[in-house]
């Protein structure tokens, strides 16, 4: 490839925005990399993350080749080997694995990475690979699963407003999410809503950015959103703002619910959430008598114990208040729900049911039958909880680990066997964002470096090695792609593989502006929204009153550097960053003797980390905070805020609850 030239691509990591970007190429080098101007969403704009997503790409510590461990499990130590010596290797290992104990005993352990639908977590081809061995199945239920579920639980899907139809919005409420560092694209609609006279309100425990530029910011105590949910509702059937004709003809259980919401009066409301009674009945107010009020909620605010239940009764604000009639008005937390692409991972293939093993879970399910662990677009040292507990699992000699990377991570120094893996430019892939309503194209723009190969051809080669001969586990991108958009659901008409290819992204054929739910029609057995029966609230730990050694209730916000662990090597991102830290109120810090940029130890029975103090008044008394996505390895005394958080499910689809744990701190 000689001259300059333009290639449309889209970012594979695990951002709501899945921004569309342009890459100039010359003479084979990618030289630049911009946001699609053309892109209705992103706008131009790329974030601070992945606007040094070239200069990562060529890091000095990427790797090139794949490697053989030669040191102990743990240090890192590799020597360079081929790919036909890779190759072998892990085919007698995995034949031998089969042979003796069953394919169960392989865990293929992918994470969000990447979300691509050919490379990344939901990777069609290297999951049919898995089936014809009888591997387990992995539960990727790290992210997202407690709202998921609680959302599927009351509307029958995850799938809600189109967010770019907030700048309809008269009432925002951004409620656990930080808009401005996990997603900020959703912005410049916020703004246009903003112009348009809405007021912005940031329901969150710790003052984020977003928080700042918000109009309005209610720092609830964490864990106990579903209880202002049914505070607000409260405040609205007491105003008689509820939309009677929506809950007579598109609800079921409404009076049952109806009977919940009246147990929680703004007074006791207050006492649960830490939040004023003025305040709880004044947004509720504000609530029954503003249309459209549509609200933001994303992945965060799900990650306790009460998760579930928290979507749920988020989602039951706007059938109460009729807001799904208009555009504008609703509840956005995953657009996902209406994508409809047809993902054959074949499981016909499998030669008998199998087990499935969560991956958050990892630190105890890890155990003597699992022989083999093979770990893609995660670090789970870095990024699941339990972070001692996995370390001590990976030491095991019997068991053969190969990770798939791009760079040294923590859990790669545990493997037997690293793979190089293609990074977004060097590869094929098809997207879909879980924050807007395209879908992605990502075209290959450079070679890539070194011996690095796509996940796809990985699978390929191992497949042939292997001596396997199932047709469709030899598929072409091409071909796989064109088998994702064959769902024959209305929303894909139109749109194929030649013309995502030509323009990069294509709006799914939905109506814009797009109000799923105006007319009912939810995706339940009833075509109505369930109103749950029973107790709408589920507290989270820290939710409750603390005692004993640890009352520090910790959250572990994304930072506005790192994306989980991906970027966590990078220099710049790292200086910016300023290495591990943790916010304290001034009360918990003047009873610890703690002052401020002081390196302090953070601790419970699980673990412990190091951070530098920095005292604020962003938390509230009680709440402490740590940023996630450091290197434990890169991080001081090598351990990192999971090494704090528990391994436990949420109360609906096994959720994480990285923000549901209590920690005390002391000085260094």
């Amino acid at each position: 490839m000689s001259g300059e030239v333009q290639i449309l691509g889209a970012c594979p990591l695990d951002c709501p925005d899945t921004c569309s970007w342009v890459v100039t190429v010359e003479d084979g080098q990618a030289v630049k990399m911009r946001g699609n101007p053309d892109h209705p969403y992103t706008r131009g704009a790329l974030c601070v993350k992945v606007n040094r997503y070239l200069e990562h790409t060529k890091a000095a510590d990427r790797i090139l080749h794949p490697l053989r461990r030669v040191g102990p499990k743990g240090s890192g130590t590799f020597e360079r080997i081929s790919w036909d010596e890779a190759l072998e290797e892990i085919s007698v290992r995995l034949r031998a694995i089969v042979d003796e104990h069953g394919g169960e005993a392989i865990w293929p352990y992918n994470g969000t990475g990447n979300l691509g639908y050919l490379q990344g977590s939901e990777g069609i081809a290297g999951r049919r690979f898995w089936n014809v061995l009888g591997a387990s199945r992995h539960y990727l239920n790290i992210c997202s699963e407690a709202g998921n579920s609680g959302l599927k639980a009351i509307n029958g899907t995850p799938g809600g407003m189109d967010p770019e139809n907030f700048a309809l919005s008269k009432l925002i409420l951004l409620w656990g999410t930080n808009t401005l560092t996990s997603g900020h694209h959703l912005w410049k609609f916020i703004q246009d809503a903003r112009a348009a006279g809405a007021h912005v309100v940031a329901i969150d425990p710790i003052r984020t950015r977003t928080a700042e530029q918000a109009d309005e910011h209610l720092p609830i105590r964490p864990g106990t959103d579903a209880a202002l949910a049914l505070g607000l509702l409260h405040v609205v059937l007491e105003e008689g703002a509820e939309d009677r004709d929506y809950l007579e003809n598109h609800t079921e259980n409404w009076e049952a619910f109806r009977e919940e919401i009246l147990r929680y009066p703004p007074a006791r409301v207050a006492g649960i959430t830490g939040l004023p009674e003025t305040d709880i009945r004044a947004l509720g107010l504000r609530l029954a008598r503003t249309r459209p009020t549509g609200i933001r909620a994303t992945m965060g605010i799900q990650r306790h114990s009460g998760g579930g239940a928290t979507l749920r009764a988020l989602a039951a604000l706007p059938a109460v208040t009729g807001d799904w009639r208009h555009p504008g008005g609703g509840i956005a937390y995953s657009t996902s729900g209406h994508v409809h692409l047809n993902i054959d991972t074949r499981d016909d293939l499998l030669p008998a049911p199998v087990r499935t093993l969560a991956m958050t879970r990892l630190a105890g399910d890890l155990d003597e039958s699992v022989k083999c662990l093979w770990v893609a677009m995660a670090n789970p040292v870095g990024s699941s909880p339990d972070q001692n507990r996995i370390r001590e699992k990976l030491l095991r000699e019997d068991l053969f680990t190969v990770v798939m990377e791009q760079f040294p991570t923590d859990t790669a120094d545990y493997a037997d066997i690293v793979l190089p893996a293609t990074m977004q430019i060097e590869n094929t892939d098809l997207h879909a964002g879980y924050g807007h309503m395209y879908l992605m194209w990502n075209e290959p723009a450079v070679e890539p470096p070194g011996e690095c190969l796509s996940t796809t051809e990985t699978f390929r080669r191992l497949a042939r090695h292997m001596g396997l001969t199932e047709p469709s586990l030899f598929d072409s991108d091409l071909e796989l792609a064109e088998q994702l958009l064959s769902s024959g659901h209305p929303s894909l008409d139109g749109i194929t593989v030649d013309r995502l290819r030509k323009e990069g992204w294509v709006r799914l054929n939905v109506p814009q502006p797009f109000a799923p739910f105006a007319d009912g029609g939810f995706p339940t057995p009833s075509g109505r929204l369930r109103f749950p029966r029973g107790s709408a609230y589920t507290p989270s730990h820290t939710a409750s009153a603390p005692g004993g050694p640890y009352p520090l209730a910790l959250v572990t916000p994304a930072p506005h550097t790192f994306l989980n662990t991906t970027f966590g090597n990078n220099p710049e991102l790292r200086r910016r960053a300023k290495g591990p830290r943790v916010l304290v109120n001034p009360a918990d810090a003047a009873d610890r003797g703690l002052t401020d940029g002081q390196r302090a130890r953070v601790f419970n029975a699980g673990g412990a980390f190091e951070a530098e103090v920095e005292i604020s008044e962003r938390v509230r008394p009680g709440v402490v905070a740590s940023a996630k996505g450091n290197w434990p390895k890169l991080s001081p005394g090598g351990a990192t805020v999971n090494a704090v958080v528990e391994q436990r499910d949420a109360d609906m689809g096994r959720g994480a609850v990285y923000h549901d744990n209590f920690v005390e701190i002391a000085p260094v």
